[in-house]
This record gives C-alpha cells, sequence and structure tokens, in this order.
C-alpha cells in the first residue's frame, strides 16, 4: 500500500514538474512575444511621426506601415502565449507608450484604428484557429489591416491617399511573417 501511495506521489509529483516547467516556457515566450508586440506598436507610431513617408511612384507609404504589418501577427501569436486578458494588457501598454512618443493626432488615430481592428483580427482569429494557425493569421490579418488602414490614415494624415499604401505596406508585412511562421513550423516537423 505504502509502494503504491509512494508511486502515485512520484507520478503526480513529475506531472506538477513538468506542468510547471510547461508554463515557466510559455511564460518566457508570452513575455518576449509581449515585448515584441509593445515595441512594434510603439515603432510603427513612433516612425509615422518621426520618418517620411516612402514613395514608391504614385502610392504613398506612410513611415510606419511595416511594423503596423508586424502587429497582426504578433498579437495572433500573443493571443495563442498569454490569452485574451494578455492582448487586452499589450494594447494598453503600446497604446500608452505610443501617446508619449506621437503625435497627439497619430496616437489618437492610433488608438481608434487599433481598438476596432484588434478586436476584429482576433475574432477572425479565434473562429480559424482551429482549422489552420497559418489561414488563422492570413485571414485575420487581411481583415485588421484593411479595417486598421481605413481608419488609421485619414484619422492620422487628414486624408485617404496613404490608404493604398497602408494596404501594400501591411499586406507586404503579413506576407513576410506568415512566410516566417510556416518556416518555423516546418522546421519543427522536420525535428519532430
Amino acid at each position: 500500500m505504502t509502494h503504491t501511495h509512494s508511486m502515485a506521489s512520484t507520478a503526480s509529483h513529475g506531472f506538477r514538474n513538468r506542468l510547471a516547467g510547461a508554463g515557466r516556457r510559455l511564460g518566457w515566450v508570452g513575455l518576449v512575444v509581449a515585448t515584441a508586440y509593445v515595441s512594434s506598436v510603439v515603432m510603427a507610431n513612433w516612425a509615422s511621426t518621426h520618418w517620411a513617408a516612402l514613395l514608391l511612384g504614385p502610392v504613398t507609404v506612410p513611415a510606419g506601415t511595416l511594423w503596423a504589418g508586424v502587429t497582426f501577427t504578433l498579437r495572433d501569436l500573443l493571443h495563442e502565449s498569454l490569452g485574451t486578458r494578455g492582448v487586452v494588457t499589450a494594447i494598453t501598454v503600446g497604446t500608452g507608450l505610443s501617446w508619449v512618443l506621437a503625435t497627439p493626432q497619430i496616437a489618437v488615430a492610433s488608438v481608434v484604428a487599433f481598438a476596432v481592428s484588434e478586436t476584429i483580427d482576433s475574432a477572425i482569429y479565434a473562429l480559424l484557429r482551429g482549422e489552420s494557425p497559418l489561414q488563422a493569421v492570413l485571414g485575420s490579418n487581411i481583415a485588421g489591416l484593411l479595417v486598421d488602414s481605413v481608419l488609421f490614415v485619414p484619422l492620422a494624415f487628414g486624408s485617404f491617399t496613404a490608404v493604398p499604401g497602408q494596404l501594400l505596406g501591411k499586406a507586404v508585412a503579413t506576407l513576410l511573417t506568415v512566410v516566417v511562421l510556416w518556416a518555423v513550423r516546418r522546421g519543427r516537423r522536420a525535428v519532430s
């Protein structure tokens, strides 16, 4: 009887240790993703405030566009690593820091656009993630970047002129991040 109890206790202790280790790894991953997310939000707003727009022929690409495009994928990864509360916390921190680093007009445009687009992005990601994580990232990013661009550009710059460039830049950022995620997943499968 004592031997059986001891084995059960050891098995239970081993399970708790594995669970605690997974939680620590998840915590570090969540911290890294949250830091990257907040940094990309801040960089998008800082670049939009301090750097000139890029002109590609007739298309105007606001300087923070690529950073803003990366935030959508990072938000999806944040959702996976820290859940909804982690996403809300990271959005709040990023918004607060953006307010300090950006002009009030850019900061307000960012708050409005991110609040709406991140909510839509999150809802679509949650719907699609069971089917395919990469499809979920792609689908939610497309919806998020469309909404974000249509709201952010006129609020930040007073016209819709830069919307095509904003869409282009964010689409490129989404494509690049999806390719990186695909390569990482493929690499993990090859190792397994």
